[in-house]
């Protein structure tokens, strides 16, 4: 077959016929390519740039559709982005880090039972690792750092030793007191007034809570205290300590039904105490 070559060409010049392609080197026409059609495979010398399924590519290899390799792939570079609803993985993930080491992060991945999902980042920013998880709640031994919130869930079978409960110190008690656990279930308050306790209640009281006040009287003293909803031994309230600055009592409560309509069981654990 005839080729017409174009007159005067300039070095470096493309010509393509039927698929072909030609480049001129300065002396002569050098075939170069393969004989596709410029839709299928093109090939852009110009800016040392290959498309497949792409007549104008943008990168040196820009390929538009899916692509199968079989075999290792290796990327080099500074960059390697991935613009994908999913990315599938059979066995595992890893990831080198920015030294070639004997060292690497691994995700490795089993049959699931079920769908999983996983959020990224979480709501720390970052992902526990096995060790991480051994940190927050020792399974065998350990030293905790911080406050646990049980959230009223039940603990079993737990052996206490050396333990203390918290201590609120409440301040004046006015003629009138709110009380509440959340504070703690040792409260101790100065009575400065004439005052009615309103004992705990609400939804989240859990049976079984107990309470334990100790109340001293200010400097003027003769200060009396009644408690809503309290049952006491013998159906009698005890009688305060009214000395004033050294009068100090302690009470204990306990409630067997909890919720918004407790009954406490009051006793008077030490009067005069000072």
């Amino acid at each position: 077959m005839a080729i017409d070559f174009p007159n005067s060409p300039s070095n470096g010049d493309i010509h393509t016929v039927s698929g072909k392609q030609w480049q001129y080197d300065g002396e002569k026409w050098v075939a170069y390519g393969a004989s596709l059609a410029p839709d299928v495979l093109k090939v852009d010398t110009a800016n040392n740039r290959v498309g497949i399924n792409q007549t104008t590519p943008t990168v040196a290899l820009d390929v538009t559709g899916g692509m199968r390799v079989t075999g290792d792939l290796t990327i080099e570079g500074t960059t390697t982005t991935i613009n994908s609803t999913t990315i599938a993985a059979q066995t595992s993930l890893t990831f080198e880090g920015a030294t070639a080491d004997d060292y690497e992060t691994t995700l490795t991945l089993v049959d699931p039972t079920a769908d999983r999902t996983i959020t990224l980042p979480d709501a720390t920013g970052t992902v526990a690792t096995t060790t991480d998880l051994a940190s927050y709640l020792p399974l065998a031994g350990g030293t905790l750092s911080g406050a646990i919130v049980a959230a009223d869930q039940i603990i079993s079978a737990p052996v206490m030793k050396d333990y203390a409960e918290t201590v609120y110190a409440g301040g004046n008690t006015s003629t009138a007191q709110t009380l509440a656990l959340t504070n703690g279930n040792v409260q101790s308050w100065t009575m400065n007034g004439n005052c009615t306790f309103t004992m705990p209640s609400g939804a989240t009281l859990q049976a079984g809570s107990s309470l334990t006040l100790i109340l001293t009287q200010d400097g003027t003293g003769s200060r009396t205290g009644t408690f809503t909803g309290v049952k006491w031994a013998g159906g009698t309230a005890p009688t305060l300590t009214t000395t004033a600055t050294t009068g100090i009592d302690v009470l204990t409560f306990t409630t067997f039904n909890g919720g918004a309509s407790p009954v406490w069981y009051g006793f008077a654990a030490g009067l005069a105490m000072a």
